[in-house]
């Protein structure tokens, strides 16, 4: 059919059709290419489980050439296209996906093209060296070596190609960094203002911080680690006004994590800024005070929940009523089995906001330091007795989606490794079975000289030998090495 006489849709019909199986195919071939990966790293080549896995993935590459006459699998961000389609992401295939994303951004791949006339011995080397790859160090030069290596082994129908415009790249990452860091910054100094007005009687900027925290909700959805790293600030002098732009942080993240919209989204961080603002009402001798309160001082402070919920009430002139925000701010040390404070007249059920603030103001309080507590204690333990100790009063599924979102070694943590290198942690391990094998920032050398900034290791990647070359020993004060923690994300 020509030219004009094609009806109308016929084209786009047909882009529509390839999509669809691009999208079927692509999710076919990344299972089995995973699931080669996995028996490979398993099992022995002649063993009947890799050889059947080896078997479905010629047949799966076969299928896709015999229809497209090349294939290209091309990581971008965090995504997956195959021949410019982009595959869906869901609870179905995540562990192929980032299994897949993690062995390719760690030989420093970022396309892989295969063409016709690629047979199964081919793919099998292919994915043997892949993983061998995977495992060494990083390098800029690793893709070249894997690339010459595909070739000396006569691999003649697979080529591999680093990731597109790595500068760019790089500059993109150090561009979110930034914005994360202003994003951070305007927060603080508009929690500061708005807290020091509410304590002088001022009228306060509540459009200001409604937009603080549009901000802070569209990093975290963005590029949550970048603004993860930062939490590890916790300025002691400005600990206030830190703390409570940290709780609204890790109250979004967790949010995010637990499947709020975006819209719920902004309510959880307005309550979250403002779920201490009664301590704005609270003496300044008081909530400063070094060494333990008197009774008459612990009321006091125990009245902030309350005078909260007044104070918020007081901001009712600046648009709608923030009754979420009054509701966290009276509930958030009631504990889940109401034996906290204010005491509770009747049964009552708390607020899911309430539960996740609670959780992210339990971890920040605890982590920091303060004028009443100078050393802080480290984050994995915070999170061992928020998890297990029931006198806590955390909602146990709460802290269960906390540990999955900032892992056993939370962000920030300072940990010494076997080879006795000392590493803060980076990031939680994308692959949930690797909870105790984060990614790490290396910040000395095995001998104690500080390095700045180090190098990342994902500490789940093993070498040829099939071992771990790092693992960590046990966790650190990092002042005890001369090591500033937020230098490292600032």
């Amino acid at each position: 059919m020509t030219g004009g006489n094609a009806p109308r849709g016929t084209i786009a019909e047909t882009v529509q059709t390839t999509d669809g199986f691009l999208r079927h195919a692509g999710r076919d071939f990344l299972v089995v290419l995973y699931t080669a990966f996995r028996s490979l790293k398993l099992y022995p080549l002649e063993n009947a489980q890799v050889q059947k896995a080896l078997d479905d993935l010629a047949a799966s590459t076969k299928q896709l050439l015999d229809v497209e006459k090349e294939l290209e699998l091309r990581l971008q961000g965090e995504f997956i296209f195959v021949n410019s389609t982009r595959l869906r992401l869901d609870l179905d295939n995540y562990a192929s996906f980032s299994h897949i994303l993690n062995v390719l951004g760690q030989s420093g791949i970022g396309a892989v093209r295969i063409d016709e006339g690629v047979d199964r011995k081919q793919l099998q080397t292919f994915a043997a060296l892949l993983l061998s790859y995977a495992a060494k160090d990083a390098s800029a030069t690793k893709v070249l070596e894997l690339s010459q290596k595909l070739t000396d082994a006569g691999v003649t129908h697979i080529g591999v190609e680093p990731p597109l415009e790595t500068d760019e790249a790089a500059e993109d990452e150090e561009r979110q960094k930034q914005a994360a860091k202003r994003t951070y910054a305007r927060s603080v100094a508009v929690t500061k203002e708005v807290i020091n007005s509410i304590r002088m009687g001022r009228t306060a900027n509540v459009k200001k911080v409604k937009r603080a925290v549009q901000a802070i909700v569209d990093q975290v959805l963005n590029n949550e680690a970048s603004l993860m790293g930062l939490t590890t600030l916790r300025d002691y002098d400005e600990y206030t006004f830190t703390h409570s732009v940290n709780v609204c942080i890790f109250s979004v993240a967790l949010g995010r994590k637990l499947g709020l919209t975006k819209l719920q989204l902004y309510d959880l961080g307005m309550a979250a800024l403002f779920h201490d603002v009664g301590k704005s009402r609270v003496p300044l001798e008081v909530l400063n005070k070094q060494g333990g309160l008197t009774d008459e001082e612990w009321r006091i402070m125990q009245a902030h929940p309350w005078l909260g919920v007044l104070t918020l009430f007081g901001l009712r002139g600046y648009g709608e009523i923030p009754y979420r925000g009054m509701i966290v701010a009276y509930e958030h040390h009631m504990k889940n089995d109401l034996t906290g404070y204010p005491k509770s007249i009747r049964p009552r059920d708390l607020s899911i906001y309430s539960k996740i603030v609670a959780v992210a103001d339990g971890f920040d309080a605890a982590t920091s330091r303060r004028v009443y507590q100078t050393v802080a204690i480290q984050p994995d333990q915070v999170l061992k007795e928020m998890w297990e100790n029931p006198r806590r009063g955390y909602d146990g599924v709460v802290v269960k989606a906390f540990i999955n979102l900032i892992g056993i070694y939370p962000v920030g943590t300072c940990v010494i490794l076997d080879t006795y290198e000392v590493a803060l942690v980076h990031s939680a391990n994308p692959d949930v079975t690797h909870v105790h094998r984060p990614v790490v920032r290396v910040v000395t050398t095995p001998d104690g000289g500080v390095q700045h900034p180090g190098f990342l290791v994902d500490l789940a990647q093993r070498d040829d030998a099939d071992h771990f070359p790092r693992t960590i020993v046990k966790v650190t004060d990092p002042a005890k090495y001369g090591i500033n923690v937020s230098n490292y994300f600032v």
